[in-house]
């Protein structure tokens, strides 16, 4: 199979990584890539949805199936592209609608969907310019700490939990009257907060059934103990020795099964990855959010211990046999610490060169997320730079390990959290 994997993160050197190492794998093309995915195929100078340029190099190149990374793409309807184009229709896209994509694209669509189907989340209101006065006044009334979230995408930082009705009104006229995250604060979801412990739990399905991939947690926070900002992700771990079978069937009959009916009933068209941001209230599992495709740093995780081959199920998803698929996961525990830049999540820099990077090894890999290759040198390109994970026999060793591996590489500013998982260690 000719494959074209779009996107350039650390998500993206994941799941190429995982799919050269399929027998099914012929040509495995990247676009755009990074220093880590040209060591599994080829990576190309061409945007996530840059839909005609990808309609181009997918006929030149005799793609059999594109795998967007990223929600971007899905977002922009790349789904619906190849479907509507005679000439691409026949070439399976990995991913849903953009109908199905709104899941993630819009809190307020994914919020109507979790109510009509009854999948447990937070109670919430939506408000935007025509009815910012009665917000106003739901604030005011409203329990505290009191959740916002922009309707729409905002890279992961949408989000805003705060402890007095007076920040909570100062961010709503900012989200609404100035645009803070742009278009996507048009709309802002208000809900109420939950307390408990969150976890990400990943599917893959055809649309009709479903099978469940390892799943996740992963720590947002920029500074050890969770403090300081949000960030795109600082590591993760997987298994979550909380998620045992008994929860992790609530997961699946309250959240997953109704989620997969819901789509089907409602004639959303969805294929590929379904990521439920959970969390865990007293043993009871809430939906804080979907993702229509895997996390980052999350992905870097369930891979490497996913032991099945993946474009064997991306086969059986475009087929629509995903049923007979069975998933198998190593026993060992993964645990990723994600090195940044200096002043990530806010400004940081570029172009630091970056020396010590280990080769890939039975028991770890450094996966790169914001780098460039420049002649021989590996340099910096992003907030996040690089993934590093380790499995080992339990998270404790796995941390360890990958700990040892962030002390040996180097680059001027390198920054990293050693607690990933210190709940479970």
């Amino acid at each position: 199979m000719n494959i074209l994997l779009l996107g350039s993160g650390g998500r993206e050197h994941a799941l190429a990584l995982k799919m050269s190492q399929s027998t099914l794998c012929g040509q495995l093309f990247i676009a755009p890539g990074n220093a880590g995915t040209a060591q599994c195929g080829k990576n190309i100078n061409m945007g996530v949805s840059d839909f005609e340029k990808i309609k181009s190099f997918c006929l030149d190149n005799a793609i059999d199936i594109v795998i967007p990374g990223s929600e971007e793409a899905l977002v922009n309807g790349i789904y619906d592209f190849f479907k509507k184009d005679a000439a691409l229709q026949h070439i399976p896209v990995m991913g849903p609608s953009q109908e199905g994509a709104q899941l993630e694209g819009s809190k307020a669509y994914a919020k109507l969907f979790m109510e009509r189907n009854n999948i447990p989340t937070a109670a919430y209101r939506e408000f935007n310019a025509d009815n910012y006065e009665e917000g106003v006044a739901y604030i005011q009334q409203h329990s505290l700490p009191i959740v916002l979230k922009a309707d729409g995408l905002a890279a992961g930082k949408g989000v805003v939990i705060v402890d007095s009705s007076e920040e909570a009104i100062a961010e709503f006229e900012q989200m609404i009257k100035s645009a803070k995250f742009g278009d996507a604060s048009k709309t802002v979801v208000i809900e109420e907060f939950l307390t408990g412990i969150e976890l990400s739990v990943f599917a893959i399905t055809d649309g009709h059934s479903y099978k469940i991939l390892p799943e996740a947690k992963d720590y947002k926070r920029i500074g050890e103990g969770d403090q300081g900002l949000n960030t795109g992700g600082m590591g993760a771990v997987s298994p979550v020795p909380f998620a045992d079978h008994i929860f992790m069937k609530k997961v699946e009959e309250q959240v997953i099964r109704p989620t997969i009916a819901g789509l089907s009933k409602e004639g959303i068209v969805y294929n590929g990855f379904v990521f439920f941001g959970l969390i865990n209230v007293g043993g009871e599992p809430f939906v804080i959010e979907y993702n229509c495709r895997m996390g980052d740093p999350e992905t870097e995780v369930v891979m490497p211990r996913l032991k099945n081959d993946l474009l064997e199920l991306f086969n059986a998803v475009a087929s629509g046999k995903l049923s007979e698929q069975t998933i198998y996961a190593d026993e060992r525990a993964a645990a990723t610490v994600m090195l940044v830049s200096k002043g990530y999540p806010e400004a940081y820099e570029k172009n630091k060169v970056i020396s010590g990077i280990p080769a890939p090894a039975h028991d770890q890999v450094v996966f790169h997320a914001g780098t460039r290759q420049e002649g021989s040198e590996v340099l910096t390109n992003g907030g996040r730079v690089l993934a590093i994970t380790s499995l080992a026999a339990n998270l404790s060793m796995a941390l360890a390990h990958s700990v040892q591996t962030a002390e040996q590489i180097a680059f001027d500013g390198k920054t990293y959290r050693r607690d990933i998982g210190y709940e479970f260690v």
